[in-house]
């Protein structure tokens, strides 16, 4: 293919299967920050949710057909990827938007802002577009389009003065409302190193007086093994809301089940709760998702732990332990700690949330990428300073997107030798790294860590969430007690 130099407007077949898109400009010093990123459409002209967004804070798509590259700086040209596969995009997917935006200034001040649209490993120049601005903060680049089941790409040169937070918002993406910075792309430090960056927190707002939606899975049959003891009652339970104590009831015998499955009738536990809180699992929060999972895993800690309590955490960018739930509390330990409206892609300003009720952590302030390592270091830290009788059971949810897997093994293989099993549940994403990898990685004198990921948590039945859930847990205390762990 030729490469040709397009004018705005203009557009061309794409012959090649798989494109990178490489965003360039003049290196200057005080000039913006510049970022590429992508938006995937359906035919509709929206995404289908947050999860269709692939920028410097959530850089693979989950069907990996679309992927931020990062940036390289080369002989005083600075440049930004995204990469498409079109052979790999859903097919309800028509419509890949290239997106450029501005931190820490307008496009006006930059020169030289180029898009280029090369073949898959970056050696053929297929076409380029080259973009004047003023005071732009974002520009929709360019397109790739399907038209009549053939791509096609659309050199636009739209702007706008919204920053990415504003395209974003225009193409159905979930951004929190700032009045007072509506017009302010989200800020990061410059000197970040891309495709994770840390984002600075957001303005002082209130927050929403929302309680998450509980998600009721499907209809369940009675399970068909129960153990004779029954399931234990726990203390505070008579004091939760009928409905949430009847599925509680129920929950509690379907745990009871899968341990009598595995030989493991009676076995205590501690129960720790951990919730990725990061960017991209906003849609997971505003749906309810994450409220029904944290109900869901209440019914583990009422069958294993003899006060019914969990300690939890939640973790992005950084962790933050979140006040211990108990079961009596349930309602409103949800309404209080899973923050409906708080987890989003976009996380401003560093003032501190005002109307902050006690023990409320501010949700925005732990970040927005993913940093698990912070997390299973601050559990590590709290079984060793508060040991118990009883062994820890991990439960830590997070929808991907796991990037540091060095840190996440040294953790964990340092945490053999402790008494605490990581079962870890992916809520459909992708990119679990290390974790996918644990059961097969040599050098343990135990298998310390369980993972297992699901489309969708919510239509798992909870017969089959608990059987999964708790597949490795009593072999793990059998050969902790051993090798003398336990």
């Amino acid at each position: 293919m030729t490469a040709r130099s397009l004018s705005k407007g203009a557009n061309l077949p794409v012959d090649v299967p798989d494109v990178r898109v490489e965003l360039s400009w003049a290196e200057g010093a005080g000039g913006p920050d510049i970022d590429a990123s992508a938006l995937l459409l359906a035919q509709d002209g929206r995404v289908r949710d947050d999860r269709d967004f692939v920028f410097y804070n959530q850089p693979l798509h989950a069907s990996g057909a679309v992927r931020h590259v990062g940036k390289r700086s080369e002989a005083g040209v600075m440049t930004d990827t995204v990469q498409v596969d079109l052979r790999s995009l859903e097919g309800a997917i028509t419509r890949v938007v290239l997106c450029a935006s501005a931190d820490g200034g307008t496009f006006g001040q930059v020169a030289g802002l180029t898009l280029r649209l090369l073949d898959g490993d970056g050696r053929s120049e297929v076409a380029r577009f080259e973009m004047q601005a003023d005071t732009e903060t974002a520009f929709i680049a360019g397109e790739l389009y399907l038209r009549e089941g053939r791509w096609k790409f659309r050199a636009v040169g739209q702007g706008y003065a919204s920053g990415l937070a504003g395209v974003a918002r225009d193409f159905g993406i979930t951004v929190d409302d700032e009045p007072e910075q509506a017009a302010t792309p989200p800020h990061r430090p410059a000197a970040a190193t891309p495709p994770h960056r840390p984002v600075a927190t957001p303005p002082a707002v209130a927050p929403p007086a929302v309680t998450p939606r509980t998600i009721t899975p499907p209809p369940l049959a009675p399970p068909t093994t129960t153990p004779a003891s029954g399931p234990r009652l726990t203390k505070g339970e008579e004091r939760l809301p009928v409905d949430m104590r009847k599925r509680l009831s129920l929950r509690k015998e379907q745990v009871a089940v899968s341990l009598s499955k595995r030989g493991a009738v009676g076995i205590s536990a501690r129960v720790v709760l951990v919730l990725d809180a990061s960017g991209s699992m906003a849609f997971l929060y505003s749906r309810g998702v994450v409220a029904d999972v944290v109900e869901r895993m209440a019914a583990v800690a009422a069958e294993l732990d003899d006060d019914g309590e969990m300690q939890a955490w939640t973790f992005a960018s950084d962790a933050a332990r979140l006040p211990d739930l108990r079961l009596g509390e349930l309602p409103e330990w949800l309404r209080l700690h899973v923050r409906v409206g708080e987890i989003s892609l976009f996380r401003r300003s560093k003032k501190p949330r005002k109307g902050m009720e006690p023990g409320q952590v501010d949700m925005r302030s732990v970040g927005i990428q993913n940093e698990e390592q912070k997390a299973i270091s601050q559990v590590r830290s709290y079984v060793r300073e508060n040991p118990a009788a009883a062994p820890t059971l991990v439960l830590f949810f997070s929808d991907g997107g796991v990037y540091r897997d060095a840190a996440i093994e040294r953790e964990l293989r340092a945490a053999v030798e402790e008494p605490i099993f990581w079962q870890f549940v992916g809520l459909g994403r992708s990119n679990y790294g290390v974790l996918e990898r644990f059961d097969t990685l040599p050098g343990r004198r135990v298998d310390n860590v369980g993972f297992f990921s699901v489309d969708d948590i919510s239509t798992l039945p909870d017969q089959e969430l608990y059987d999964r859930l708790l597949s490795e847990f009593p072999s793990w205390v059998t050969a902790a007690g051993r090798a003398g762990i336990l």
